[in-house]
């Protein structure tokens, strides 16, 4: 069963604009850091925007407008990509490229055939570069067209800042994006029931349709267990990239959803900035450089 999904065009044009979350990220002297009593007052990464999305308002953000790399964040495009122009019960099978995919991966077998929404599934959890590449030929019918698609996307949506050059995140001069795109990117997503589905599961199971062979999937996201409210969204790790991740956390009526790029001491880092979204509502913080 094909599934293709749109928001509605107002709700998408209100979300996703580019041109209007840089308006919003304020343009004010800074005011005092949420990171004064952390680390001694160093910022600790290099591109962070910190979004009330259950009022719209940035409550923090640095050098949200500078173009990284960003690693497996990559993902959340090829998900989104998958889920709409792709056939979830569709069978797929594993290349041999897919199988000597490099990094994360789950060691998946030339040949072994997978549910196409499993393979999202698995790409989104643990992160595998196999999983990712597998469904990316697929739907694509080479990476090089499915990455065709994600730009294609990026660009509908007014991503005027992201660019990709592959489908599962490995570094390369033309393949970046900004943490106000990601944002962007990453709100169209959860509004998708699959997608916010699947970022939610801290564990499945991965079992190919033409063997018993099966795969324990675990989540890369340790604020699942280090915090409540948490709901996903995707971690990140490269050597050019470093440690990034998109989180979205609820609590006590608040949605906040957080991009940290390139960071140190990633956890404590996002556990840190998440409270301080939580304790301090009305604060609008703006470190753009």
């Amino acid at each position: 069963m094909s599934v293709f999904w749109t928001p509605s065009p107002a709700r998408a044009e209100a979300t996703l604009s580019s041109a209007s979350l840089q308006r919003t990220v304020p343009a004010w002297a800074p005011q005092p850091s949420p990171f004064r009593t952390f680390r001694r007052s160093r910022i600790p990464a290099e591109s962070i925007l910190l979004k009330d999305i259950s009022t719209g308002r940035i409550l923090y953000a640095y050098e949200a407008d500078r173009r990284v790399s960003p690693a497996s964040l990559t993902k959340i495009m090829s998900a989104l990509v998958m889920l709409e122009h792709g056939r979830l019960d569709d069978p797929v099978t594993v290349s041999r490229e897919a199988a000597a995919a490099r990094k994360m991966h789950l060691r998946l077998r030339a040949g072994h055939i997978f549910r196409l929404d499993d393979l999202v599934k698995a790409m989104l959890i643990t992160s595998a570069n196999d999983a990712c590449l597998a469904a990316a030929i697929h739907v694509g019918g080479s990476e090089d067209k499915f990455v065709d698609l994600m730009n294609a996307k990026a660009r509908a949506l007014g991503l005027l800042h992201t660019h990709f050059s592959n489908a599962c995140g490995f570094d390369s001069p033309t393949h970046y994006t900004t943490a106000q795109d990601l944002v962007s990117l990453t709100e169209l997503a959860l509004q998708h029931p699959l997608f916010r589905s699947y970022v939610k599961e801290e564990r499945g199971i991965l079992t190919a349709v033409n063997t018993n062979r099966s795969y324990l999937l675990r989540t890369t996201n340790r604020l699942f267990s280090r915090m409540s409210g948490v709901e996903g969204v995707k971690t990140g790790f490269t050597s050019k990239a470093g440690r990034c991740l998109i989180a979205k956390v609820s609590q006590d009526g608040k949605e906040l959803l957080l991009v940290l790029l390139h960071a140190s001491s990633r956890w404590n880092t996002a556990a840190h900035l998440i409270k301080y979204g939580l304790n301090n509502p009305s604060a609008t913080t703006s470190a753009l450089h």
